[in-house]
């Protein structure tokens, strides 16, 4: 498969973008498992126009990660023209990925993210202007369609093919459904096999496993899979099924010691990306356990932890990497004992 000049392994797994997840401590270490392609958080066209410094540091990649997609999102055509053209000058990323899906209220219900699905000439003007300011290959990722009374997927694919983008990420879930319920991969499958789709086609929603990745490619046919919630606190899981395409199963499986590893790495990777870009101070330090705590405490890994609750909690309000690593520590003592 090939986006652009970029060409990815067979059966490529991507990381989604995600806000607040996907930062660059995060996607170096899915990258470092096997991720094909990570994403950054998506970013504000808007935001990104008038230089709002948060928004800007978004923007921050690491040759280590690439290749990389940097998403945008909007719905203004001449802010997401201009948002495009600064990302591709300060970034330089290999994809510049149009959000077309985001379900939550302070986006879509703006008009912006799914929001789009209820302007699709819109859409398309956005998509199609975006496509000729940059250089850079544009993808996009988008749902079926606003609700089931209007899922538009299997015509907007062809229009945004049409606009010149390189791929086409769709997630199987409408933006009524935010994220609940089952993703429809059998629609995914029907815009992959469509003679008239050339582009690949990129599958997302409700990927947690191996065997569902392996059913992903090999009964819906799609191009790469994209895997989202399943990776929070377990950068791990791209590991755990290339591991599984290779071997089927029988491949060494990482410790519960080296995830605890892993994710004290992760904390540190942040920290250290924060005091290189603020400087050291202790809102600072806050600032990095903000963005790594919510991955600690959704980590699968602790479930075998009885009355993981308080634990989970005390994780959400540690303010020092100190204590975050203390109470990590303790999981590690824990986990230990109830494996005897």
């Amino acid at each position: 498969m090939k986006i652009g000049n970029i060409t990815f392994p067979e059966r490529p797994l991507f990381l989604a973008p995600m806000e607040d997840v996907t930062d660059i401590g995060f996607r170096r270490l899915c990258k470092r498992f096997g991720a094909s392609m990570v994403y950054t958080e998506f970013v504000s066209a808007e935001a990104l126009v008038r230089s709002v410094k948060s928004t800007v540091n978004k923007l921050t990649i690491d040759d280590g990660e690439r290749p990389v997609g940097i998403q945008i999102y909007g719905r203004d055509v001449p802010q997401m023209v201009e948002a495009a053209k600064i990302v591709e000058a300060e970034a330089r990323p290999d994809v510049i990925d149009i959000n077309f899906g985001c379900p939550v209220k302070k986006v879509a219900g703006k008009g912006a993210g799914a929001g789009m699905l209820q302007n699709i000439p819109l859409l398309l003007d956005i998509t199609r202007e975006v496509v000729k300011a940059v250089n850079t290959p544009v993808t996009v990722k988008t749902r079926l369609g606003w609700n089931s009374e209007q899922i538009v997927i299997a015509t907007l694919a062809g229009q945004l093919q049409d606009c010149g983008i390189k791929a086409l990420t769709i997630h199987g879930r409408t933006r009524s459904q935010m994220y609940t319920g089952n993703a429809d991969w059998t629609l995914i499958g029907e815009i992959k096999n469509n003679p008239h789709i050339t582009i690949p086609i990129i599958g997302n929603g409700d990927i947690t496993s191996p065997e569902e990745a392996e059913q992903a490619f090999e009964r819906y046919g799609v191009d790469a899979v994209m895997i989202g919630r399943a990776t929070f606190g377990r950068p791990w899981v791209f590991k755990e099924i290339n591991d599984w395409f290779a071997a089927k199963g029988t491949g060494k499986t990482l410790s519960t010691d080296d995830k605890i590893n892993i994710l004290i790495e992760q904390l540190h990777i942040n920290m250290e990306h924060v005091r290189n870009e603020r400087g050291e101070d202790s809102r600072n330090e806050l600032r990095a356990i903000l963005h790594t705590r919510r991955h600690l405490a959704s980590s699968p890994i602790f479930k075998g932890i009885p009355d993981f609750r308080q634990t989970r909690i005390a994780m959400l309000r540690a303010e020092t990497v100190e204590e975050l690593t203390t109470i990590l520590e303790m999981c590690r003592r824990r986990l230990a004992d109830t494996s005897h």
